[in-house]
């Protein structure tokens, strides 16, 4: 792995979950009084899963498809 991997893993996690779990969370609770300590609750476990599935997951992928 190396360090350009690394950065866009944790950027594209850092995208992909923020806007994902803000419109998971506004469909399903709607804009009350908690939506951002829920909304922010959400992305940090999205992102907790995301960005060691694009780091290990997403290159293994990449070898068996030969891409």
């Amino acid at each position: 792995m190396n360090k350009s991997n690394f950065k866009l893993a944790l950027i594209s996690g850092l995208v992909v979950t923020s806007y994902v779990t803000f419109t998971l969370v506004a469909v399903n609770i709607g804009f009350k009084n908690d939506f951002i300590f829920r909304w922010l609750q959400s992305w940090l476990i999205a992102y907790i899963i995301v960005v060691p599935s694009l780091l290990f997951v997403a290159p293994f992928i990449k070898k068996k498809l030969k891409l």
